[in-house]
C-alpha cells in the first residue's frame, strides 16, 4: 500500500460519501486512477463495506453495557451454538473471544436496564455459561470507526 492508498483510506474512513473526483483531486490523482484504486482496495478486502453511522440516543439505544462472559464449555459444538445465539441478538453490536480470565466480551446497546435484562435472560439460556459480569458505560469519551493507517505495510 502506497501513500495514495493510505490517503484514499483516510478520506473514506472520515466520509465514504465523498465523490471519487473530489478524493482524486485532494490527493493528486486522476479520477479513473483513484476509482481503480478504490476498486482494488475493495477486492483485496481492505474496504469491507460502506455504512452510515447512526446516533444511538436518537434510536433509543443510548445505554451501553459491556458484558464479560465465562464458560466451562470449550468445544466446537458449544461455540457454534454461541455464535448462532449472538447472531440473533441485534443488541449485541460487538462480540470478542478473549484470552485470559474472560472468555467473551460483548458490547451491548439497549434503551435501559430492563432492555439489558431481557438480553441477559436470552444469554443465560445457553448452558455452559458460568458467569456474566456486566458494566454500564457512564460516559463515552472516545468512539471511532477509523483505524490507524500508520502501521500498514508498503
Amino acid at each position: 500500500m502506497d501513500k495514495f492508498d493510505q490517503a484514499i483510506l483516510s478520506i473514506l474512513q472520515s466520509d465514504c460519501t465523498r465523490p471519487i473526483a473530489e478524493i482524486a483531486e485532494s490527493i493528486g490523482l486522476g479520477s479513473t486512477a483513484c476509482w481503480r484504486r478504490v476498486q482494488k482496495l475493495e477486492e483485496q478486502g481492505m474496504i469491507r463495506g460502506r455504512v452510515a453511522l447512526l446516533d444511538p440516543a436518537q434510536l433509543n439505544v443510548a445505554v451501553t453495557v459491556f458484558a464479560a462472559m465465562r464458560t466451562n464449555q470449550h468445544n466446537a459444538e458449544w461455540l457454534g451454538g454461541f455464535h448462532d445465539l449472538i447472531a440473533t441478538l441485534p443488541e449485541v453490536v460487538e462480540c470478542y473471544r478473549m484470552a485470559g480470565d474472560t472468555d467473551y466480551m460483548l458490547r451491548i446497546v439497549v434503551p435501559d436496564i430492563a432492555g439489558y435484562d431481557a438480553v441477559y435472560k436470552k444469554l443465560i439460556r445457553l448452558s455452559g455459561i458460568t458467569d456474566i459480569s456486566s458494566s454500564f458505560a457512564m460516559e463515552q469519551i472516545k468512539s471511532t470507526t477509523q483505524l490507524p493507517l500508520n502501521y500498514t505495510r508498503p
